[in-house]
């Protein structure tokens, strides 16, 4: 026999109750909106909360992120590396080292068996640009392979760079070094 009582499933909600016209937030979800400015009985009246003059009284975006108040940011109180202001610092200015890359696999893409590189004909064929002026020292780096000999005279050379010349029957010779 039927019961009167309508039934209810196992989170203990009316299938019945559960309606469109019945949907809503849940209470105290909602909160009406606080009006500030609308006199001194309201609470929130004349400053409306924002105390009395300054950055946080007037209308804009307000002070920047990380901004504390005049006081040196966290970002500037660590220690930088970059510059010349540290000892473990990259260098900077006349002590900066500088050298033009070439890797071993562009020689060999770009020269024949038995031709000899210098830093001319690497300016030459384009492989080494704007270093008339400068005069920064050629460095031969073991990017690559070559598989015939070649005589390479530059300013200097990796190890791995010499072993891979040498292994293809060519040598390195460094010039520029007394």
């Amino acid at each position: 026999m039927p019961s009167d009582e309508p039934a209810v499933s196992g989170n203990g909600v009316n299938p019945e109750d559960v309606r469109l016209e019945s949907l809503g937030p849940n209470p105290g979800a909602k909160h009406r909106r606080k009006r500030v400015g609308r006199g001194p009985g309201s609470g929130k009246g004349k400053t409306c909360g924002r105390g009395m003059k300054g950055a946080g009284a007037r209308s804009g975006p307000g002070p920047r992120p990380g901004y504390q108040g005049g006081s040196i940011p966290l970002h500037m109180q660590k220690g930088k590396l970059r510059g010349p202001n540290h000892k473990k610092s990259m260098p900077i200015g006349p002590f900066r080292t500088n050298a033009v890359p070439i890797n071993v696999g562009v020689l060999a893409d770009a020269f024949a068996a038995g031709d000899v590189v210098d830093a001319a004909a690497l300016t030459a064929l384009g492989l080494v640009k704007n270093n008339a002026n400068r005069g920064y020292p050629v460095k031969l780096l073991a990017g690559g392979e070559i598989a015939y000999a070649l005589t390479v005279r530059v300013d200097q050379a990796s190890a791995a760079a010499v072993a891979k010349i040498e292994a293809a029957g060519g040598r390195v010779e460094l010039v520029g070094t007394a």
